[in-house]
């Protein structure tokens, strides 16, 4: 029997290290979510962006999870300040976000017995990928967190791959009944639609996080190459140097990079539907992603695009129908795949059409929102909490996943 349910807004709670992420990557979610009958509030790293997210109307707890420290006093402060916040608000539904918040967030709700928790695996993260016996006890240590994290009653894990899954799965660190498959971020295809490219020299734009993981250095590499052979195109890099993660390109580089005159650092966009018009190919030779984001932009505006053959990035950039796939940490066979569309518009043209129809038959925003909501009713109904009062009212039923 399901047991009665108090009156009012169930509380949704978001655990979030960085309160730019959220605003790039769960600020749709979050905004369907309050439409929908949720008391929508946001738990973020302290940061210039928090004051975007009480613009926006949701209120907003500074917690102090760093995205780069390991320091074992001040990650278990970020545990305890976790553990407290989720005692003093107790929400009726968690949705943790990227590794410390789904680590030490799902380790505090399960203290604090907080019923109901969401939890989203956007990537395996940094140890995962590193080679090398130095990450092994790192990695060990993680893997129990996550079991401690995600083996519990009440619990839904999000994927965006199914690689992702079969890794978590096969590390015993979370129950298949638990697990569900939701593809990305979304895509708003309104705001990134396609538009003929400019003229000019082909630029190729790699658009992420200035991160050895992202491909940057082989990016570099296969830029230096294509100059070499006197290829005519320009090179670009769009993100931040981010020095919060341990693989993190210093700034330094990026500008000797671009003083060599090897490539262009633009920095940080906010506009990347105005950088991808100026575009002609996007690349992301990445080592291994949850899913990404610029690519499903890039698909989304129709432009073509080189990237690695990794978990992640083959879920949007199919080979030979949207996308070149590359081996990964490969620059010679990156430079061979963009020279091939830097030289050939017709193939940009015919791999850019079919990448706009992927997006918007499998990407499009609405459906991943639609998802999401889902997956919080589920639960909810799962584990006998407040159902927003408009779900309530429709009877809705969620199909299985």
């Amino acid at each position: 029997m399901t047991q009665a349910r108090p009156n009012g807004r169930p509380k949704l709670l978001f655990t979030v290290n960085d309160a730019g992420f959220f605003l790039s990557h769960r600020l749709p979610i979050a905004q369907a979510a309050a439409a929908a009958g949720y008391d929508v509030q946001v738990a973020t790293a302290p940061g210039r962006a928090a004051g975007d997210i009480v613009a926006r109307g949701f209120a907003h707890h500074p917690v102090p999870i760093s995205r780069r420290g390991l320091n074992p006093l001040a990650e278990a402060g970020a545990l305890w300040a976790l553990y407290r916040l989720y005692r003093r608000l107790r929400p009726d539904l968690i949705h943790n976000v990227t590794v410390k918040p789904v680590l030490y967030g799902g380790i505090a709700a399960r203290l604090a017995r907080c019923p109901a928790v969401v939890s989203a695996i956007s990537g395996l993260g940094f140890v995962f990928i590193r080679r090398g016996w130095a990450a092994a006890p790192l990695r060990a240590l993680i893997e129990t967190g996550y079991r401690w994290a995600l083996k519990r009653a009440g619990s839904k894990v999000i994927f965006q791959n199914p690689d992702d899954r079969g890794a978590f799965l096969s590390r015993n660190l979370t129950m298949a009944e638990d697990c569900v498959l939701i593809r990305g971020a979304g895509v708003d295809v309104a705001v990134f639609a396609p538009l003929p490219e400019p003229d000019g020299l082909p630029i190729v734009v790699l658009p992420a996080r200035m991160l050895m993981d992202k491909g940057v250095g082989e990016f570099a590499e296969a830029a230096r190459a294509l100059r070499s052979q006197g290829v005519a195109a320009r090179f670009v890099l769009v993100g931040d140097s981010d020095e919060g993660n341990p693989t993190a390109i210093p700034a330094a580089r990026l500008r000797a990079w671009e003083s060599e005159g090897i490539l262009e650092w633009w920095g940080f966009r906010g506009d990347m539907a105005a950088v991808l018009a100026q575009a002609h190919i996007v690349c992301l030779p990445s080592y291994r992603e949850g899913l990404p984001k610029s690519l499903i932009e890039a698909a989304a505006c129709a432009r073509p695009i080189v990237t690695s053959d990794v978990p992640g990035c083959r879920e949007i950039a199919r080979g030979g129908e949207n996308a070149i796939l590359v081996p990964p940490r490969n620059a010679g066979a990156l430079a061979t795949a963009l020279r091939q569309l830097i030289e050939d518009a017709a193939l940009r043209r015919r791999l850019g059409t079919r990448g706009r129809e992927i997006a918007v038959a499998e990407f499009a925003l609405e459906r991943v929102v639609s998802e999401t909501l889902e997956v919080y009713d589920r639960l909810l109904r799962e584990t006998g909490g407040r159902i927003p009062q408009a779900q309530e009212d429709k009877g809705f039923q969620c199909s299985p996943r």
